[in-house]
């Protein structure tokens, strides 16, 4: 009974993002953005959200203004991600709040994203903050995605902080609704990387049909975003919500599964 009411629950949840989704349904290339790393500084989070068009808010769990930035992102329409810190494989000298590393066992793992969810308000999905070592780890991310999919109406974003990662597909055989991401905007500072980095994102849009691409809160990367964003629409894209693509990238996905042919997103 309870296998059954979860996979029930996980049905509910993908019908309501194929809803979202519904709206967005065009023929353009979709675009997806998330800025990460929000919920340190006020001022920054703020300009996130105040960016053009339904850009979603990546927000670190037991930050100081973590719950205040949730609250002005959801009234702002913005969607509201936990931007979970999973263990790299580097040492950290300040480890990240919340952080779940290789160590924790399964109770442990559970525990701590609680604890993480419970410190901000309107998250409507989750992507990984680091964890290069962590989401190459089956267990581990099978053990998140359980915990995710409880929830009920939950999504997973893979950041893809290493190739080797996992996670997307222990999340797709959990039977919680995820994609993945294409692009980093700012994988190094400075205006021509963002410049370049946002013409492979839409390149990437153009031959799949949407691409997701993740920015910080850079002043380089907030700067292009505020310039570039508005001009999407005449320049033959569309801006969604993340929402929209985990929808449509887990109907994709089943489709395939069920034999289907559908074309795969670049890394």
């Amino acid at each position: 009974m309870t296998r059954l009411l979860r996979r029930s629950a996980w049905i509910a949840t993908l019908v309501a993002l194929l809803l979202t989704s519904v709206q967005a349904e065009t023929h353009k290339p979709r675009i997806a953005i998330i800025i990460d790393d929000l919920g340190y500084q006020q001022a920054v989070g703020e300009r996130v959200i105040a960016l053009p068009g339904p850009v979603a808010c990546a927000i670190l769990p037991r930050t100081p203004r973590a719950a205040e930035l949730a609250e002005r992102a959801r009234e702002a329409g913005k969607d509201v991600l936990l931007h979970l810190p999973l263990q790299p494989l580097e040492d950290l000298a300040r480890p990240d709040p919340g952080i779940i590393g290789l160590a924790a066992d399964r109770k442990e793992l559970g525990k701590l994203f609680a604890a993480n969810l419970s410190s901000i308000p309107h998250v409507v999905g989750i992507n990984n903050h680091r964890g290069s070592l962590l989401t190459q780890h089956s267990v581990h991310m099978q053990w998140l995605m359980e915990e995710i999919r409880q929830r009920g109406s939950l999504f997973f974003v893979d950041s893809m902080t290493t190739h080797e990662s996992v996670a997307l597909q222990a999340a797709r055989e959990a039977g919680v609704p995820a994609t993945r991401r294409d692009v980093f905007l700012d994988p190094e500072p400075g205006s021509e990387v963002v410049a370049r980095e946002f013409e492979r994102l839409k390149d990437v849009a153009r031959r799949t049909g949407f691409a997701v691409g993740i920015g910080h809160p850079l002043p380089a990367t907030l700067s292009h975003l505020e310039q570039e964003l508005p001009k999407l629409e005449e320049e033959g894209f569309e801006l969604v919500r993340i929402t929209s693509i985990v929808a449509e990238d887990t109907r994709d996905w089943l489709f395939a599964r069920r034999g289907g042919v559908v074309s795969v997103a670049a890394d």
